[in-house]
């Protein structure tokens, strides 16, 4: 038991929907007040206003598990699954309605882009700052500072206010310092999304390091290709209840092996009002489908609502395999489409002509997106289910299949003969 960093034991989070009360917040408080304060002078009394009873959501529900000492545990379920919650329970940003968790070691967390940098304060100073929230000496930061702005690729902007800084970079120093600065243990959310693939394969390599120095990873990613690569063992959430505990591989399968079920139902409103409707894809005749052959003409559609007006946006498309690698994106403002203002009902369709994707099983998630400001309007991860099938293509002897990869790249190929040719 001496190597167990991680702990826990029957975990639940609960939260209240609905009307908070009226002692939750000093505004009310202080509104309460003068009401009674009115009504002791004039006498009169008014009968409270009715208000309705609190929903109470779980969250997270009786989960228990352990994670040794350099343990690469990749945490996997669709959104609203409990992962995030439970990220935060571990690193102590908010507090278990029951259970207990017991952690051994030094905690750095990566949880949303900017996690711990004040907007105000430069990229070195920032550097300092998140060092000695760690717990880090003066000396100990300055012995890893060059290292940390090597791997983040900042050292133009290193004497730049954090505020300038494009959600990449942000992330990109946000992770530095919290690998570098050799916490015993280090959770990751799918931030790393924000960045680049070089990015992104650089990260896995230096978590890799990390681990393998004896300290801890927990990590959470929809990208399944990712958690293959990195996890050792892994854990699956799904409704806030743990449905399994196996090895990075296991996990994966169980989640993969029925995409429909993790695909979405129904329609998905975000908290910032914006309601994905529907994501379907069209053939040549603008009809709905889900079956599609390899090489004809397709488009996706994306049908929005707004609830609330969103100004200045753009639409992003991920196409996954069936192993969750990300094989393409689409994205509104590489099209060419200038951010636009959302209000009310809109639709976004994106040509496919001649679909290069090979057969095989794919899913599609959808997000909404502001320039610059690293926030996801509307997350819908897995929306879209879809499966390619095989045709024959100019007139070949064979198809393409799955063995062939994930997408075509000739349109053509040619041979050239040379008769009686020296070389």
């Amino acid at each position: 038991m001496s190597n167990i960093v991680v702990q826990v034991e029957n975990l639940g989070k609960r939260y209240s929907l609905g009307e908070q009360s009226q002692s939750s917040s000093l505004k009310a408080a202080l509104g309460a007040g003068m009401r009674s304060l009115k009504r002791g002078l004039t006498g009169r009394s008014r009968r409270p206003k009715a208000t309705s009873a609190p929903e109470d959501f779980w969250a997270l529900q009786d989960i228990s598990f352990q994670i040794r000492q350099g343990d690469r545990v990749g945490i996997v379920g669709r959104n609203g699954a409990g992962k995030s919650t439970l990220l935060k329970i571990l690193s102590r940003i908010t507090e278990p309605t029951l259970g207990e968790v017991r952690i051994r070691g030094r905690v750095a967390s990566l949880l949303e882009v900017g996690t711990g940098f004040h907007p105000e304060l430069t990229g070195r100073e920032n550097i300092f700052l998140n060092g000695a929230i760690l717990g880090m000496s003066k000396a100990e930061i300055q012995r890893k500072f060059d290292e940390i702005v090597a791997f983040a690729e900042v050292e133009r902007f290193l004497d730049t206010p954090v505020k300038r800084y494009s959600s990449g970079m942000y992330v990109r120093l946000a992770f530095a310092v919290a690998a570098h600065l050799e916490p015993e243990i280090l959770i990751v959310d799918e931030v790393l999304a924000v960045g680049d693939a070089q990015f992104q394969s650089k990260c896995l390599g230096k978590m890799q390091d990390v681990a393998q120095n004896g300290r801890t990873v927990l990590f959470v990613s929809h990208n399944m290709a990712a958690v293959r690569q990195l996890c050792t063992s892994a854990i699956l959430l799904q409704k806030g209840q743990l449905v399994m505990t196996g090895t990075g591989e296991q996990v994966v399968s169980r989640y993969l092996s029925n995409p429909q079920a993790n695909a979405s139902q129904g329609r998905r409103i975000s908290p910032y009002g914006i309601e994905l409707v529907e994501i379907t894809l069209q053939d040549a005749d603008n009809l709905p489908t889900e079956s599609l052959v390899f090489d004809r003409d397709y488009s996706l559609k994306v049908s929005l609502q707004a609830h609330a007006p969103l100004m200045n946006c753009g639409v992003v498309v991920n196409l996954f395999d069936s192993v969750g690698t990300l094989v393409s994106t689409l994205c509104s403002t590489e099209e060419g489409i200038a951010p636009f203002a959302l209000r009310d009902r809109h639709e976004v369709i994106f040509d496919l002509p001649r679909l290069p994707l090979f057969p095989g099983e794919y899913r599609a998630s959808v997000y909404i997106f502001r320039p610059n400001d690293g926030i996801a309007y509307l997350e819908a991860e897995d929306a879209l289910c879809f499966e390619v099938h095989p045709a024959i293509i100019n007139d070949s002897m064979w198809a393409y299949g799955r063995q062939h990869g994930v997408f075509r790249l000739s349109q053509s190929a040619r041979v050239m003969h040379y008769e009686n040719c020296i070389y």
